[in-house]
């Protein structure tokens, strides 16, 4: 059987993304196609992070990348803001944080199309949730004016069911934070009302394909 033409091949690994993400109970909210690289927005909850901005970036002969929108832009005085990435870049392998062209952390995540199928989707999504969520008090004076994280117990999260489907990947990800931990809301910059909140996604942009 002859091999399908590259135009083929990338409209069909396209739709297998779009079968992926429904087969794992998630619905995007936009897709935009832009000089062959196609970006699905997502909005998806942890456990205890919620409201959490996602991008998918398929470039369908480098790689799918989840892009994290991980918080607002934070000024480049903030010196601690910046250790900080570096030292969860040591402490989550699989993963990298780094800063988008306006300064905003995120949580990226790239799998090789060579590799990339269904659950390798899920399980990059699933442990960006786990992240955020162990992260919580940590990027909370990023997030929330004050630092004060929201009372989300009434809320149904949308994406534990990823975290329980793949729990046995995730390891201790899933385990229950150490109590106690000081959220430190001066280790980052002290949000203002017109950037401690999480973007909009119909505002949000998606990024090159290669993450700096």
């Amino acid at each position: 059987m002859p091999s399908p033409e590259p135009g083929q091949a990338e409209a069909r690994l396209r739709a297998e993304v779009e079968r992926w993400l429904h087969e794992l109970g998630l619905e995007p909210l936009a897709r935009a196609d832009r000089d062959g690289v196609t970006s699905w927005d997502l909005r998806l909850d942890g456990r205890r992070r919620f409201d959490l901005p996602v991008t998918l970036i398929l470039h369908p002969s480098i790689a799918l990348i989840v892009w994290v929108h991980f918080a607002p832009p934070i000024a480049d005085a903030y010196r601690k803001s910046y250790r900080k990435l570096l030292r969860w870049n040591d402490e989550y392998p699989f993963t990298k944080f780094s800063l988008a062209e306006d300064e905003r952390p995120v949580l990226a995540t790239e799998i090789p199309v060579a590799t990339v199928d269904r659950d390798e989707l899920g399980v990059a999504l699933a442990r960006s949730l786990a992240i955020a969520d162990r992260l919580l008090e940590e990027s909370a004076s990023w997030l929330w004016i004050g630092g004060r994280i929201p009372d989300t117990s009434g809320r149904t999260s949308r994406g534990a069911h990823l975290l329980e489907r793949y729990r046995e990947r995730l390891g201790e990800l899933v385990d229950e934070p150490e109590a106690g931990i000081d959220p430190d809301p001066a280790s980052g910059r002290e949000p203002d009302p017109a950037s401690g909140i999480e973007p909009d996604p119909a505002h949000v942009t998606t990024p090159e394909i290669g993450v700096r």
